[in-house]
């Protein structure tokens, strides 16, 4: 699934092509996503000018000058095709194609788990998919403090925490495990048992790990391709993501002694980490 620093890559692409243009035709050739799309979606966006594009942890929000937003959530598999006029043929799992005076924006998911809805703009906070979502990494009222007050009555492992969307939202397992990484905390680590000190520690590599994400376009472990076709290469940068056995790029520790990077499953969900780094 697409992660934060993925989902501001794709957002990106589709602010620097297509802000300011004017939707001039949107066709939708399969309407059954994780929620079906509205009927009359198409009504809604057709002849109206783009405002603003953003991010909203893992969706991505377009304003339009009627009083409403799109609102997109790419699932597990959903691409983003950015193409300067209409293609001649549509190629498989090809949902939405939107058409703008600036270019086209197509919506590709092969599994179909992806979203895409709309919604009046002045309602947005109140969306059910947003009102129970926690802080953006990057929102000022996420600091230290706060995932430190969140933090000290919970029994649960912090890896687990971090991928918890109503505490920060837009972490998944991957930047979740460079994170913890970078902080030196273990993601065995009970999150009652953090300071406040690691607490801000753990806040500034987040924000570390995802802007070093973001800045190199993302990670491609499988399905996700930036909307030029081009992949992401941030996972050549993993610390510890997927490298059970290896030495971690911070260690001297002896492989034949230590076995290197540790795996382990919390959740369902596969955590690596260094046991001589990460206490």
């Amino acid at each position: 699934m697409p992660e934060l620093p993925e989902v501001e890559t794709i957002k990106e692409a589709i602010r620097q092509t297509v802000s300011g243009a004017i939707v001039e035709s949107v066709e939708v050739y399969n309407r059954r996503l994780r929620q079906e799309i509205p009927p009359n979606l198409e009504n809604i966006a057709v002849q109206t000018h783009i405002l603003n594009i953003y991010r909203r942890t893992k969706y991505i929000v377009i304003d339009l000058d009627n009083g409403y937003s799109l609102i997109l959530h790419l699932g597990m598999s959903g691409r983003i095709k950015i193409l300067s006029e209409l293609p001649l043929s549509l190629e498989k799992h090809d949902h939405v194609v939107l058409k703008t005076s600036k270019g086209v924006v197509i919506y590709n998911d092969a599994r179909r788990f992806g979203l895409l809805t709309y919604c009046l703009t002045n309602k947005l906070e109140q969306n059910p998919l947003f009102a129970d979502l926690g802080f953006d990494p990057f929102d000022d009222k996420a600091t230290g403090e706060y995932l430190f007050k969140t933090f000290k009555n919970k029994k649960t492992y912090i890896k687990l925490a971090l991928l918890d969307q109503h505490i920060l939202a837009g972490i998944g397992n991957i930047y979740a495990s460079e994170a913890l990484y970078e902080a030196g905390i273990s993601p065995l680590r009970v999150c009652s048992t953090l300071t406040l000190k690691e607490c801000s520690r753990l806040l500034e590599a987040i924000r570390f790990i995802l802007k070093k994400a973001i800045a190199a376009g993302g990670s491609t472990l499988r399905d996700y391709k930036k909307p030029d076709g081009s992949l992401g290469y941030f996972q050549n940068q993993h610390c510890v993501y997927d490298k059970e056995g290896k030495r971690c790029p911070n260690c001297t520790c002896d492989l034949a002694k230590t076995g290197g990077i540790k795996k382990v499953v919390l959740g369902g969900r596969s955590s690596f980490y260094c046991d001589h780094l990460q206490k």
